[in-house]
């Protein structure tokens, strides 16, 4: 698989990464198992988790898988801290939380370090330069050898990011945020804060929450994330008429590429400016093999100017020169 550097940094990573949301919830020692060894084998490096997956069992699990399965040395980990199971607060930014979180992170993982840490979101109830100072701590302790943040809109991207450049700090190697052919809010500033400062996209739910699939397309399947009580209104947001239309225009391409929408969906967001690695969330390994097919295909510049023209989100002022509205 090819390897990117992930923003400006020599951090290289597999320009498609594993997402272990499910890991230790709905997907068991044995398919995550099969993911990692299938990931492994295909040249993937990048392994995306969370200290709030499954409770701490994503990280667990995979700290298992790397001492059993697949060494250590050949992944890339990245984990995050920040969100926290309480309906009254999501997200917690202070250092003391972050900095216990990712000593917890480690014993679960059974590493010394991670590659990447990120914040998992932005806290708007601690002051932002004392979650960054975290980020600092890690790396000059050797806890973490990069650093990034998840779900930072715009204007705390670009925040967060020209701080991190300002006196001896750690730059943010990485943002990850949701982006897909059904999801292109982030291009409107996210994208252009990161592209700027020279930090590299991960995107989440590269396949619009598994609609660009195609598997929606004539119902919902019992087995789907849209037949489940729990993801329905995850998925939900991405069944309506403007979506169906992307849809039916990605099978269109694939029809004509041999390709399924899938590979095509995926090849779209992985190809993208500013985009180091989509991260693939997959319920076993058979779904994960054929996203990782995407490797041989590489859209024509027409069939990707034109899914760039039916998905277009509507941007205006401020986003586009005032003197061309």
């Amino acid at each position: 698989m090819e390897q990117r550097h992930l923003g400006r940094t020599g951090l290289r990573v597999s320009r498609l990464g594993l997402g272990t949301l499910t890991w230790g919830r709905d997907t068991d020692e044995h398919d995550a198992a099969e993911q990692l060894k299938a990931f492994w084998d295909a040249g993937g490096t990048l392994v995306d988790t969370a200290d709030v997956y499954g409770g701490g069992e994503a990280e667990y699990l995979l700290g298992q898988l790397m001492e059993n399965l697949v060494p250590r040395r050949d992944l890339i980990v990245s984990t995050k801290a920040g969100g926290v199971p309480d309906p009254d607060r999501r997200t917690d930014g202070s250092r003391g939380h972050l900095l216990a979180a990712l000593d917890a992170s480690l014993a679960r993982l059974g590493t010394d370090y991670v590659d990447l840490w990120q914040l998992h979101a932005f806290d708007p109830h601690t002051p932002l330069e004392e979650s960054l100072h975290a980020l600092d701590i890690a790396v000059r302790s050797g806890r973490a050898r990069y650093v990034g943040v998840s779900d930072f809109c715009g204007w705390q991207l670009a925040k967060a990011g020209t701080w991190q450049l300002s006196g001896d700090r750690t730059r943010l190697a990485g943002t990850q945020m949701e982006y897909s052919l059904l999801q292109r809010g982030v291009e409107r500033e996210v994208l252009p804060a990161a592209l700027d400062l020279g930090i590299g996209l991960l995107p989440s739910s590269p396949l619009g929450r598994g609609v660009l699939t195609g598997k929606y397309r004539h119902g919902t399947p019992a087995d789907s994330r849209g037949g489940s009580e729990a993801l329905a209104p995850f998925v939900e947001p991405y069944l309506d008429e403007a979506a169906s239309r992307i849809v039916e225009a990605v099978t269109t391409a694939a029809d004509g590429l041999a390709a399924t929408p899938l590979q095509v969906a995926l090849a779209w967001v992985r190809d993208r400016p500013g985009v180091t690695a989509p991260i693939i969330g997959a319920r076993n390994a058979q779904q994960l093999t054929a996203a990782l097919s995407v490797e041989s295909l590489s859209l024509p510049d027409e069939i990707f100017r034109a899914l760039d023209d039916v998905s277009a989100p509507v941007h205006h002022y401020p986003d586009h020169d005032w003197s061309t509205l």
